[in-house]
Order: C-alpha cells, then sequence, then structure tokens
C-alpha cells in the first residue's frame, strides 16, 4: 500500500471501525419493543465471535420474556446490594447472557469477545447495548443454576456478562477523549 492510498482509505473510515468508534454504553432505554429479527441478527453475529482454537464454546441466553427478564434484574439488583426498585438493566426490554464453558482454558477472554460481538451488532442495527456484571454470581446462585437447568443447558459454565438491549432513550453519549500513553510502538 503506498502512501497515498493510507491517507484515502483513512478518509473512507471503514464500516465496523466506525462503529466500534461510534459505539457507547446506553443507560437509558424505551420500553419499545425490538423486532425478534433484530435479537436474532445480534444473536447470530455473537456467534461468530472469535474462540481459542475455534471451540465456540460460549453460549447465548436471549431474555425476551418480561417476567423472567424482570426476575434476574432484581437477583442481579440484590447481588449487587442496590436499593429495591432499582433496575440494573435501565429498562432495556432485552437481555442477552453470555455464558462460557469453564473447561475451555480460554473461556473468560471466548465469552468477552462475544459480549462485543453483541453490542457491535446491536450498534449497527440502531440499538443501544450495555455490558452488566455480575452474571457469574448469579449462576453461580441456585437461581442461575435452576434457570440454565430448565432450559436444558448442561455442564460447568460460567455468566460472562448480560447484554442489555433496546432502543436508547435520548441520544447516546458521546465518546470520552482517548487518554494518552495507552499505546506503545517497539
Amino acid at each position: 500500500m503506498t502512501v497515498t492510498q493510507g491517507r484515502e482509505r483513512k478518509n473512507t473510515m471503514n464500516e465496523v471501525i466506525k462503529a466500534i468508534k461510534e459505539r457507547r454504553s446506553i443507560r437509558s432505554f424505551t420500553s419499545k419493543e425490538v423486532p425478534k429479527e433484530l435479537i436474532d441478527e445480534i444473536v447470530e453475529a455473537g456467534t461468530y465471535a472469535a474462540s481459542g482454537r475455534g471451540y465456540q464454546s460460549a453460549i447465548i441466553i436471549a431474555v425476551t420474556d418480561k417476567k423472567l427478564r424482570d426476575a434476574i434484574s432484581e437477583e442481579n439488583r440484590r447481588i449487587g446490594g442496590w436499593n429495591e426498585g432499582f433496575d440494573p438493566f435501565y429498562g432495556a426490554p432485552v437481555m442477552l447472557i453470555v455464558l462460557a464453558d469453564r473447561s475451555r482454558s480460554t473461556y473468560l477472554y471466548d465469552g468477552s469477545l462475544v459480549m462485543g460481538e453483541l453490542m457491535l451488532a446491536a450498534h449497527s442495527l440502531g440499538l443501544g447495548s450495555c455490558w452488566i456484571h455480575r452474571a457469574k454470581e448469579e449462576f453461580e446462585g441456585e437461581k442461575g443454576k435452576a434457570l440454565l437447568k430448565s432450559l436444558g443447558i448442561e455442564g460447568d459454565y460460567e455468566g460472562i456478562g448480560h447484554c442489555a438491549l433496546g432502543y436508547y432513550e435520548g441520544d447516546p453519549p458521546a465518546a470520552a477523549p482517548r487518554k494518552e500513553n495507552r499505546v506503545f510502538c517497539v
């Protein structure tokens, strides 16, 4: 690639890189229902995340049932120690839960990559998302284990995170300035 080609490429930003730069965590969602087709498209994108040795051992649970969504939110709130009535999913109507098989040495990284893919896919389709923690604690508890059992999921899975998903309220936040001294070239 010549210097000129490099400059031209810089001026016409790739859509993936644009999405990476624009995506932000959303913490205010509307109650508008997300069409199943969009959820399916986002989940499918998550299944294409890189994984150690290509094992694809992370799994995704798409929760759209309001009663179950609210029960998971309440358990997450309890674990987080927030006051009653607080919704740690910020009103998002959909939650995508990522778990990964602990028998794989790369399980934590694999599940984290799935989370990143889900959030980028959501952004590219005009939806907001936010990584919500405490999935590990949820699925170590009896309620989480019971949910997995009810879905027929067997194995030693660890909760990696929840991807709160929905239409965002208001404007997405602007990116914070990038910190200096984070990249070193040798």
